[in-house]
Parts: C-alpha cells; structure tokens; sequence
C-alpha cells in the first residue's frame, strides 16, 4: 500500500491550484532535516495532501509522487532533496487546522504537535480522518 504524506506550502509562492494548472512539479525548498529525512521515504505511487501555511492553514487537496527523492539539482548539496508530485484532486472543501486540532484522532498527529515541519508521514486512519472531514 503505497504511503501517505502532508506536504506544506506557502500559497502565496506556491499553491494546490498553481499544482492543478501547472499538472506536476517539482517539490523543493525543503529544509528542515527532519522533514528531508520523511521526504526521502517518499516513493512513486504515494499520495500526499497539500496543507496551505500561512492565513488559510487548511489541507486543501492531493498530489501522488511520480518520482522518488533525489538531490535537489537547484543546490550544492547532495542532503537537500526534491521530489517529482502530479496533482490528482481538490478536497471537496479544504479542511482547517482548527478542525484537525478539534478532531480526537488527530491530537497526536505531527501536523498538530510538529506545526513547523514541512513534510510529514500521514497514517491510514488519520488519512481516512482527514477525507472524512473534507467530504463533510
């Protein structure tokens, strides 16, 4: 079963619907090493959800990796990496931060307790969690 991912971005430079016109991109200006280090556990096939930082911190929708981690070719150092991501849909209705921090389920999730991190694991339950809340 392939893995689950929240990927974070600021929609100010880059946003889900920039994704959806742009169909792929390559996902970078990852930093942290913690983050680097989830990122590098990405592989073809994953899906990840977009999270919008800034004044909307909401999911907003899903992406799937097409192309696992490697070097980020914009950089001099081998440890920043990158990953390849298509879009594939917007969430029915973006689900907020505040919602997720309401919900029992996902008070434990990095999202909540890791609120800087900009790539991090997404369990099954918490994705399932999660879709639930956007179809509401």
């Amino acid at each position: 079963m392939p893995a689950k991912w929240l990927l974070k971005s600021d929609p100010d430079h880059y946003s889900l619907a920039d994704l959806q016109r742009e169909g792929q991109t390559v996902w970078d200006g990852v930093l942290s090493n913690f983050a680097l280090k989830h990122l590098a556990n990405a592989r073809p096939n994953d899906l990840a959800l977009i999270y919008h930082t800034g004044r909307e911190k909401s999911v907003m929708g899903i992406a799937e990796i097409t192309r696992g981690p490697y070097p980020d070719p914009r950089q001099n150092d081998r440890r920043f990496l990158v990953v390849d991501i298509k879009f594939c849909k917007a969430l029915p209705r973006p689900v907020t931060l505040a919602e997720i921090k309401q919900e029992a389920s996902l008070r434990e999730s990095e999202l909540v307790r890791l609120p800087r991190l900009s790539v991090m694991p997404v369990s099954e339950d918490q994705w399932k969690t999660l879709m639930m809340l956007a179809g509401r």
